[in-house]
């Protein structure tokens, strides 16, 4: 809106002089126009509000975008200080990020070359710390008789054994992660087999040391002492316990190797056993005991094998699987 304000006027004096006729010569009284003066005349004009700008006042700068195709961000406004549309803005940084993520989610070659001989260096590491010195070691050089000495060395070959496996099952779990690191891992055990794996484990716990209270209160003839009983099971209920940790770790990390974990400690268990057969030969040990640990064997043999019939059976799940998750990916 302009306002326009003329200032007030103001009407001159006009005078006329007196007029001599020369060319006569009769005087005549000249005839003089008095001075008329008009008063000053203040006029007041009402201010005059106009919508067009008048032709001396400058218009105003705006901004216009002229080319349509690459001004879209200023989508629907002649204002350059108007807030962006946030989808056109972002929409090719979010591309940019998708595509670096993707890129660097890839894994190198280098990194897939080094797990190559995992496939070899962890069952050797497996077959070294644990078959070997219990297959190879002579029984002489590890059993010094009934006494705690004989139980540190027993319990340091499984110690071996135990490092052995765990690298192999670190290996096992590089080697079974997908190659794209951003594809979700979705390895949970199921809780059925969480349970019976549980009961079976906590059997082959329990029952040795009812055996041995059963022989402490008289139940089992002859008794047998302490430190006999340590030498021959000890080992075995040791390694148990950190073969039931290591599984609840497995399960509560959704690690793939939750179902090698109980194979790998079930196999040198029986090995265990059958060493622990050999050192109650060695101490004379009562008919029971070398029924209890025969016993044992056996158990340990028929769990093996059903956790060997799971794998199997997982095996086959995964392939009948595979197709139809294909085929849903190409669909969608």
């Amino acid at each position: 809106m302009a306002s326009l304000a003329q200032a007030p006027s103001t009407m001159a004096s006009v005078t006329v002089p007196k007029v001599h006729y020369r060319g006569m010569k009769l005087f005549q009284p000249s005839i003089s126009l008095h001075r008329f003066t008009f008063p000053h005349i203040r006029i007041k004009h009402p201010p005059v509000c106009c919508t067009k700008l008048t032709p001396w006042e400058p218009s105003p700068v705006t901004y216009s975008p002229t080319d349509e195709k690459g001004s879209d961000f200023l989508r629907g406004t002649s204002n350059i200080f108007e807030t962006l549309n946030s989808d056109d803005t972002a929409e090719a940084p979010v591309t940019n990020t998708e595509e670096l993520i993707h890129t660097s989610n890839q894994p190198s070659g280098q990194l897939q070359f080094l797990k190559w001989p995992m496939w070899l260096l962890g069952p050797s590491l497996l077959l070294g710390t644990g078959m070997v010195p219990t297959l190879w070691l002579p029984i002489s050089s590890i059993f010094l008789g009934p006494n705690i000495a004989s139980l540190l060395s027993l319990i340091g070959l499984d110690c071996i054994f135990n490092l052995g496996a765990t690298l192999f099952l670190l290996m096992a779990d590089a080697c079974a992660r997908p190659k794209n690191l951003a594809q979700p891992l979705n390895s949970e055990a199921p809780f059925s087999y969480q349970f019976w794996n549980m009961v079976a484990t906590i059997t082959g716990f329990v029952v040795p040391l009812i055996v041995f209270f059963g022989s402490q209160n008289g139940f089992f003839q002859p008794q047998l002492p302490f430190i006999p009983f340590a030498v021959l099971l000890g080992p075995y209920l040791l390694l148990l316990s950190v073969q039931i940790l290591t599984e609840m770790l497995t399960w509560h990390w959704q690690s793939p190797v939750w179902l090698v974990t109980p194979v790998v400690y079930e196999a040198y268990r029986v090995l265990q056993l059958m060493r622990g057969l050999k050192l109650g030969a060695e101490l004379s040990a009562p008919a029971w005991m070398m029924h209890t640990v025969r016993g044992l064997v056996c158990w340990w043999v028929l769990i093996l094998g059903m956790q060997l019939m799971r794998v199997a059976w997982f095996a086959g799940f995964t392939a009948g699987a595979w197709p139809q998750k294909s085929s849903t990916l190409a669909d969608g």
